[in-house]
């Protein structure tokens, strides 16, 4: 990885986590579907088999929208109080919604930061 700035200009591995983009050139795509990533980038060929985020996203997908989901569910439900078939209505669908799209995001985020941050070195040195 020491060559790759060299020859690829610096990437902001926040933005192109987000924006679903290779850590290296910042062009590629990193999924191939919309949470399995692809082989490798398009543009500048780098191998994505570093990359394994693990459970990570979904943990933070988890803690985070649940903290929302329930936040505002509690809130409807003092300040309000519909009837229960009200809070299936809004906060089922709300959650798998914001749970999936925040799943890719913060699935990208991770694995572009691993690249940048060098995180897969130790592990390819043990195998």
């Amino acid at each position: 990885m020491s060559e790759d700035k060299a020859h690829y200009p610096p990437v902001d591995p926040v933005s192109a986590g987000l924006k679903g983009r290779c850590p290296r050139c910042g062009e590629g795509k990193l999924f191939d579907g919309f949470l399995s990533v692809g082989d490798n980038c398009a543009n500048c060929r780098l191998d994505y088999s570093y990359a394994d985020a693990g459970d990570g996203p979904a943990v933070f997908v988890i803690l985070i929208i649940g903290f929302v989901v329930v936040g505002l569910a509690l809130w409807m439900e003092v300040t309000v109080n519909p009837p229960l078939w009200v809070h299936f209505l809004l906060w089922i669908p709300l959650t798998i919604v914001l749970g999936l799209v925040s799943l890719r995001l913060i699935k990208g985020v991770l694995l572009t930061l691993q690249y940048s941050n060098k995180a897969a070195e130790g592990r390819l040195d043990r195998e």
